[in-house]
């Protein structure tokens, strides 16, 4: 079965808000996506805890 959750997050480079959509099914887990506003590549890393919970943190592909 596979979950998407649909999040808005900041854009770490243009600080615009962005609507992504999340595969949840693969579990933790770390993609660059670019940003539909400025373009620039987004690093995405992706936890569930033991409940389900979504942790996403994003930031520059130079941090």
């Amino acid at each position: 079965m596979h979950y998407q959750e649909d999040i808005s997050v900041v854009c770490p480079y243009c600080g615009e808000f962005i609507n992504v959509l999340v595969d949840t099914s693969s579990g933790a887990q770390e993609y660059f996506e670019d940003c539909s506003v400025c373009c620039s590549p987004i690093l995405f890393s992706v936890s569930i805890d033991e409940t389900g919970e979504i942790y996403l943190e994003v930031k520059r592909d130079d941090e």
